[in-house]
Order: structure tokens, then sequence, then C-alpha cells
């Protein structure tokens, strides 16, 4: 089993065990950290997010923390005396995989079905055209007067 997983404006292709090298977090050596932006997951089928699959994380302990070997940046024009160098030591945070599975806050919410009552009335606002809300009406049950004005169907709706 696979993970894409989006971390430091980078994305990753991780198994379990794989150690790799990722934009500075703030995290000490030991700590477990969690990677929730799952882009994809792989194995016997895969899931694509869109853009995120709902209900997976990645768990992963940092190694270490440190910086990349010194990249020199030299600017130079001919004939005009002009010479600049410069260097930079980018930092990273070394990780360590230590299990790709479902996270354990949204996979609670993923699983957790909504009511269709709920789904309804969440639809409801008062800039709908009364034909929308007395659709919704009776699409959750609730008897209104065809009669009735836009304020009293949203009430209707929403005492139920």
């Amino acid at each position: 089993m696979y993970a894409i997983i989006k971390t430091g404006g980078k994305q990753y292709r991780v198994q379990q065990g794989d150690e790799f090298r990722v934009e500075k977090l703030d995290a000490n050596v030991g700590d477990t950290v969690v990677f929730d932006e799952v882009v994809a997951v792989g194995g016997d089928k895969l899931v694509v997010g869109t853009p995120f699959v709902e209900g997976y994380a990645v768990e992963a302990e940092v190694l270490e923390q440190g910086k990349a070997d010194k990249v020199i940046i030299y600017k130079y024009k001919a004939k005009k005396d002009y010479r600049r160098k410069n260097g930079h030591r980018q930092p990273y945070t070394l990780v360590k995989v230590t299990g790709i599975g479902a996270s354990t806050e949204k996979a609670a919410k993923a699983e957790e079905p909504e009511k269709e009552e709920a789904k309804a009335a969440s639809k409801v606002s008062a800039s709908m055209k009364k034909d929308e809300l007395l659709a919704v009406a009776k699409e959750m049950g609730v008897e209104v007067d065809a009669k009735a004005t836009k304020a009293d169907i949203i009430a209707a709706i929403e005492a139920k």
C-alpha cells in the first residue's frame, strides 16, 4: 500500500517504512507528525481524492532536523567587474513513515451518515424562491399551505 501526500508545496509517494526529507516542520526529533493531505491511496485499488482523500492520513516519526548541502549562487557579468557570490542551506526534516490508513477524526466524520432532513434543512436560505422552498418542505415531509409566505415556509422547515 502506498500514498501520495502533499506537504511543503510538494507531493511525495510514500510507503510504510520509507524515510524521506520534507520542508522543515515545526516538530522535535521523536515526535509523530500526521500528514492529512492525502492526494491518493494505492494498493489493490487506487483511490484518488478531489483534491484530498477523505478519512485517510499518513503518520510519520521525525528522525532528524537538519540543513541540506550548501548551494552556491554565483552571479557574473563579463567585462563589467561584477561578481556576486552567495550560499544557501535549505532546512529540512527527515521523517520515517510509520503508518498509512484511516485517520481517527476524519474517518469518524466520513462514516457518520447525515440525515436527509439535515441535508435538506441546510439547503434552505432566504434567497431561495418560494417554489424551491415548497419543494424542500415537501421533500422533508413538512405540510405547508401553498399560500404561505416565504418566512412561514422557512420557519416550518426549521421547526422540524
